[in-house]
C-alpha cells in the first residue's frame, strides 16, 4: 500500500481482449484532486482503450475531443463533476 509496483498485473489481456473497456475509480484523490487527467501521467498498457469510466461522481463516456457526461451521481450536479474533473468535458 502507498508504493507503485511495475508489472501489468493483467492489464494487458483487459484492453487486448475486449470490445469495451469500462474503468471503476474514485473520481479524485484523498486531496481532492482530479484523478480523471487531461492525459496519463503513469505507463500505459494501451493506448485509446477506455470506453467509459464510472466514479462516485458520475459516468462520463470517452468519446472525440474528450469526455460526456451520462449521468452524474445521486446528490451531485453537472457542474460540481465538471469542476472535478480536469480531462476536457465536451456536450
Amino acid at each position: 500500500p502507498g508504493k507503485l509496483v511495475k508489472g501489468m498485473g493483467g492489464a494487458m489481456d483487459l484492453v487486448a481482449g475486449v470490445g469495451r473497456v469500462i474503468v471503476v475509480m474514485d473520481h479524485t484523490n484523498k486531496h481532492g484532486d482530479s484523478k480523471v487527467l487531461q492525459a496519463c501521467t503513469l505507463p500505459l498498457t494501451g493506448t485509446a482503450v477506455v470506453d467509459r469510466i464510472i466514479t462516485n461522481l458520475g459516468v462520463l463516456d470517452v468519446v472525440e475531443g474528450g469526455l460526456r457526461i451520462v449521468e452524474c451521481a445521486e446528490g451531485v450536479s453537472e457542474a460540481d463533476l465538471r469542476a472535478a474533473t480536469e480531462a476536457t468535458i465536451v456536450d
